[in-house]
């Protein structure tokens, strides 16, 4: 997936979830966050940012911060809405009869449901952007949504759906994700009983640049 008009910031401090406020130049801009996660071994004051400006009419920022640059090199892009886009693209090329978003099933909106001839498979989507010496960790707040998320796809493996969990790693170089105990225990137990269940888990490696996300290999685990 590709971004257009993308500008070079440097990242002064984050007043909330949803803005910061970042200098382009000399001018100081106040911009969208497209991640409602903590990033806080990202966005520190000084870091490299990278922005795109949408051009969508009636916005309150002009600008979307979507990549920064950690203290160690690696570009990472933590746009939350990217993941989804990505895998879209990556399942189109799995020959797959079906694939389609957004899938009802019993209490949750599932990401994507797909088919191959008589197979019903099911994924969940989520984004990693936090990395500890090479490894990544998903979450990095506690989310109960993805609790939920991983208690249905255990129901669905035991309906006979093929159901999987996808982590799609926005950054360079890191080829696993585990789950984040310290952050979330509940988590790293429902993944634990997913797995038991039957569900997959998918690590989607890729390749950032300022404007584009790449999923270029997959390992399961």
């Amino acid at each position: 997936m590709r971004y257009d008009n993308i500008t070079e910031a440097t990242f002064v401090r984050r007043p909330n979830r949803f803005i910061a406020e970042v200098k382009i130049g000399r001018k100081t801009e106040i911009v969208h966050v497209k991640n409602t996660g903590r990033c806080r071994e990202l966005l520190i004051p000084g870091s490299q940012v990278y922005l795109t400006e949408p051009g969508t009419p009636g916005r309150k920022t002009r600008y979307d911060l979507i990549c920064v640059r950690k203290s160690n090199g690696i570009l990472f892009n933590i746009d939350s809405q990217a993941p989804n886009k990505v895998v879209k693209e990556w399942l189109s090329q799995q020959d797959y009869d079906v694939i389609r978003p957004e899938y009802t099933y019993g209490d949750s909106r599932v990401d994507f449901y797909m088919q191959k001839g008589d197979e019903r498979f099911l994924m969940e989507v989520k984004g990693c952007t936090l990395e500890v010496e090479g490894i990544g960790y998903f979450p990095d707040a506690p989310t109960e949504r993805g609790v939920k998320h991983l208690r249905e796809l255990a129901k669905a493996a035991a309906e006979g759906y093929q159901a999987s969990l996808g982590f799609v790693i926005q950054m360079d170089g890191v080829r696993e994700v585990r789950p984040n105990v310290d952050t979330h225990p509940e988590f790293g137990l429902a993944l634990e009983e997913a797995v038991s269940a039957g569900v997959k888990v998918y690590h989607l490696m890729c390749h950032v640049e300022p404007d584009r996300l790449e999923i270029i290999g997959s390992k399961t685990f």
